[in-house]
C-alpha cells in the first residue's frame, strides 16, 4: 500500500511539474515578425526598430520584436496577406491593401482628398476613422493602431509634362489599387502595375517611362536615379498604418494593447515630423542632381478626376467625404 501511494504521489508531484513548465513557458518571452518593403534609412524602419526596442522595455522583456524591411518577408501584398495567414505579426503598410477587404479604408486614397500632410493626421484622429478602425477589426480581426504620415505623391518621368494632359499616353508605373489609378486614368495614361521591389529595374529597362511617389521615397529607392523629371502633382496625400495580427492582439492584456497602441502612435509621429522635415529640403537636393522640377498645373488634375472618376463610381460615400473635409 505504501508502495502505491508513493507511486501516486510522484505522479502528481510530476504532473505538477509539467503544469508548472507549461505554465511559465506561455509567460515565456514571446517573439514577434513586424515587416515593411520599406528601406533601412527611411524612418518607417528605424522609427520601427524604436519601438519594438521600446515595447520590450515597457512589457519588461516580454516581447522581443523583430523587424524585417525591405520586402525581405515578401511584397506588400503578401505580408498583408501574411496578418491573417500568421505568417507576420506586424506591419507597416498603406490602407489601400487593407481596404481590398474592407473597401471603405480607401477613401484616403481619393485624389485631392486631403489639403496636406496635417490634414490627413486630423483624419486619423477623426471619429469617422475610428470607425472604420473598428469595423475593420470586427471584420478581419486585424488591429490599427496608428497611422504616419507617408508625403504627397508626385510623379517622375522620362519627358516633363505640365498638365494633365501632357500625361496622355505614358506608361506609368503605379501599385494596383484602383484610386492610385484614378489620376493617370483620368489624364489618358497608361497605368501598370508593378510590385513596389521591381519599380527601379522597371524604370531602368524602360518597362515603364514614369512612375509616382513621395519625395522621400523616390530617394530612398533611387529614382531620381533613372527618371529627367519630378513633376509636383500631388495627387494624393499618403499615409502609412501600423496593424497587429488577430493571432497576436487577441492574446494581448488589455496593459499590454495599451503600449503596443501608445508606442507605435509614438513612433507614427517621430516618423511624420522627419518625413516633413526631409519632403521640405528634397525639391532642392533634387534640383541640384540635374532633374527638371516641374510646377504643374493643379486644377487640370483635379477636374479631370472629378469628371472621369467621381467618388461614388469608386465606391466611397459622400458622408464619409464630407466628414473627412471637415477634420481639422
Amino acid at each position: 500500500m505504501k508502495k502505491n501511494s508513493t507511486i501516486v504521489t510522484l505522479a502528481i508531484t510530476f504532473a505538477l511539474t509539467l503544469g508548472i513548465l507549461g505554465s511559465s513557458s506561455a509567460w515565456a518571452q514571446q517573439k514577434l515578425k513586424w515587416a515593411h518593403v520599406y528601406e533601412t534609412n527611411e524612418p518607417f524602419h528605424t522609427e520601427s526598430v524604436w519601438a519594438a526596442e521600446e515595447i520590450k522595455k515597457r512589457t519588461n522583456g516580454k516581447f522581443e520584436i523583430q523587424v524585417f524591411p525591405a520586402s525581405s518577408l515578401g511584397k506588400e501584398t503578401d505580408i498583408n496577406q501574411g496578418l491573417t495567414l500568421g505568417t507576420v505579426d506586424m506591419i507597416i503598410s498603406g490602407p489601400s491593401f487593407a481596404a481590398r477587404s474592407y473597401p471603405r479604408l480607401g477613401i484616403a486614397y481619393y485624389p485631392f482628398i486631403f489639403r496636406d500632410g496635417d490634414h490627413l493626421i486630423a483624419y486619423s484622429k477623426s471619429p469617422v476613422f475610428q470607425e472604420m478602425v473598428n469595423e475593420f477589426r470586427s471584420k478581419t480581426g486585424i488591429q490599427i493602431t496608428a497611422y504616419a504620415y507617408y508625403g504627397a505623391r508626385h510623379t517622375t518621368a522620362q519627358k516633363p509634362f505640365t498638365n494633365c494632359a501632357g500625361m496622355k499616353g505614358i506608361k506609368i508605373r503605379v501599385p494596383d489599387v484602383p484610386a492610385y489609378r484614378a489620376t493617370p486614368e483620368s489624364c489618358g495614361a497608361n497605368p501598370t502595375p508593378i510590385a513596389f521591389a521591381e519599380v527601379y529595374l522597371a524604370l531602368q529597362n524602360g518597362t515603364v517611362e514614369a512612375q509616382e511617389n513621395p519625395l522621400t521615397t523616390i530617394e530612398a529607392k533611387k529614382f531620381y536615379e533613372v527618371q529627367k523629371a519630378i513633376m509636383l502633382t500631388g495627387h494624393i496625400v499618403d499615409g502609412l498604418v501600423t496593424q497587429i495580427a488577430p493571432h497576436v492582439w487577441n492574446k494581448l492584456s488589455d496593459a499590454e494593447k495599451k503600449i503596443f497602441t501608445e508606442v507605435t502612435r509614438e513612433a507614427a509621429v517621430r516618423t511624420t515630423a522627419s518625413i516633413k522635415k526631409r519632403e521640405g529640403e528634397l525639391v532642392d537636393e533634387f534640383r541640384k542632381k540635374g532633374l527638371q522640377i516641374v510646377q504643374v498645373d493643379r486644377p487640370s488634375f483635379v477636374q479631370a478626376v472629378l469628371k472621369n472618376k467621381p467618388l461614388e463610381s469608386m465606391g466611397f460615400s459622400r458622408a464619409d467625404y464630407d466628414s473627412i473635409q471637415a477634420a481639422r
